[in-house]
């Protein structure tokens, strides 16, 4: 089916449920959203409008009944507006919409964990882009570069080019997703990507790496690396959404301009970088330091660290405090010249992302979803880049996010009952990263290729079983919310 038949087909089912055009006050459109004034808000059936094709949930806000469509979306109110000889209105720039901004969803601790994902999700959503194109150059650089083909040498301008490109895509995370998190939080775009790019200044990076003591207005700060960060930055967004209208309440509008952006980032520098900041890192640093225990203890802790490392690990790498489970492999690798506990949890669970990938692609309808996650798929396996279906599909669908674990912690629970040993430090995370168990057995080299397979399939078997999103299980729809990207 052609692209413009599906929008009309889509167009159609949604007018019919809607009640039809009798229903309809008013229709207008934002970035992904199809934004209804209905006479009788009690026709539509939220449940059947969400599972019709090329919609992706429904939300009641603001006296509005709202079709989530996503990127397509102005299409599809071409293709209603055309069916149901509806009058065509301006789309609406949500920031602008006094009746949604005002509104607050009354706080509840059943959906805090969803709220949160939600938030993430939003954040993460609109970077997919971003992911896709630096793990292409990624996946180039680790396919054309001297780890396999070797059409370029590391010393080369093209490989450098590539790796540069495929780095900068990942370590400026916090910059983009300042941006896009402040679309959720409806703050200021630009001073939110301001303070990401705060974070990455390579002045702070220089204290950071120095280890050199550093205080804010006299407030001792941690140091933190926050490159490729994601928690961080959310935090400091997040907060920033309530410190921003402060000041614009308090302060003359003829010195807002001044002012407000001013005092914000005035008041925002220490929250973030003596307390956000840190504070994003310190969940990841606990489970570090926890999983590391194990591993000093023995006997079957040390085997029970390792699937939690293959568990785990991605959850650390949002939180940046993978680099220290990845200094102490190195420690380990340069004292010892081989490694048995990080670095097989950590190569499980590059495998279970892939596997996740894989469990995905094979679950998911959509014919743009699909062809998404055999990309992540490709990108990790090849590619050795675990981002784009850790944000395009774990924390997207969320539910996908447990088959990953399931995956990382059965290949690395096979990994320490077999006792298996690294005897090279391979610097990437695509397939080649199991040439690490080359160097000592046989079957230590068998039983390291076995947790990868098994992470691998676990993963993709748990998550096309437990399914990608609600309308997969046929599950009420009314509360998949995809946040405005």
């Amino acid at each position: 089916m052609a692209k413009e038949e599906q929008y009309t087909a889509t167009a159609k089912e949604i007018l019919a449920e809607v009640g039809g055009t009798a229903n309809i006050s008013n229709v207008v459109h934002c970035m992904t959203r199809l934004r209804f004034n209905l006479k009788d808000e009690s026709i539509p059936d939220d449940k059947k409008v969400a599972n019709i094709k090329g919609v992706i949930g429904v939300n009641r806000a603001g006296g509005q009944y709202q079709v989530i469509i996503g990127q397509t979306v102005a299409n599809v109110y071409d293709a209603l507006t055309a069916a149901g000889g509806l009058t065509k209105n301006a789309a609406v720039d949500e920031d602008l919409d006094p009746e949604l901004v005002k509104e607050k969803e009354p706080f509840s601790w059943k959906k805090l964990g969803s709220t949160i994902l939600n938030k993430i999700a939003g954040s993460l959503t609109p970077l997919i882009p971003v992911l896709i194109a630096a793990s292409m150059f990624k996946m180039f650089a680790a396919i054309l570069g001297p780890t396999m083909l070797n059409v370029f040498a590391a010393s080369s301008d093209t490989y450098k080019l590539l790796a540069l490109v495929g780095n900068a895509g990942f370590y400026f995370f916090p910059i983009f997703i300042g941006y896009t998190a402040s679309k959720q939080f409806k703050t200021n775009p630009v001073v939110s990507m301001f303070l990401g790019a705060i974070l990455l200044d390579p002045n702070l990076v220089n204290i950071v790496k120095a280890g050199k003591a550093f205080s804010v207005y006299g407030i001792p700060m941690t140091l933190v690396d926050y490159g490729s960060t994601v928690v961080p930055i959310l935090l400091a967004v997040w907060i920033m959404s309530y410190v921003e209208p402060f000041f614009k309440k308090i302060i003359p509008s003829a010195l807002s301009t001044i002012f407000v952006p001013t005092l914000t980032i005035a008041v925002m520098l220490p929250l973030t970088l003596t307390i956000l900041g840190p504070a994003g890192s310190f969940f990841g640093k606990y489970i570090s330091d926890g999983i590391l225990a194990f591993g000093k203890m023995g006997g079957i802790w040390a085997i029970l660290g390792v699937a939690l490392i293959g568990a785990l690990w991605e959850i650390l790498v949002m939180t940046g405090m993978h680099l220290i489970m990845i200094a102490t492999m190195i420690t380990i690798f340069a004292q010892a010249g081989h490694e048995n506990f990080v670095d097989l949890g950590a190569i499980a669970a590059s495998f279970a992302v892939a596997g996740m990938c894989l469990g995905a692609a094979l679950r998911l309808k959509d014919k743009d979803e699909k062809a998404l996650a055999w990309g992540y798929l490709l990108a990790g396996l090849i590619g050795g880049v675990t981002e784009p279906g850790l944000y395009g599909i774990a924390i997207r669908y969320k539910r996908p996010f447990i088959g990953m674990m399931i995956g990382g912690f059965l290949g690395g629970l096979y990994a320490g009952l077999t006792h298996v040993t690294a005897y090279v430090l391979v610097p990437v995370a695509n397939f080649l990263a199991l040439t690490g168990y080359v160097g000592g057995s046989t079957m230590n080299l068998i039983n390291g290729i076995l947790s990868g397979v098994i992470a691998f399939v676990g993963a993709a078997v748990a998550t096309y079983l437990i399914g990608v999103t609600k309308k997969d299980t046929a599950v009420d729809a009314a509360d998949f919310k995809l946040v405005e990207a």
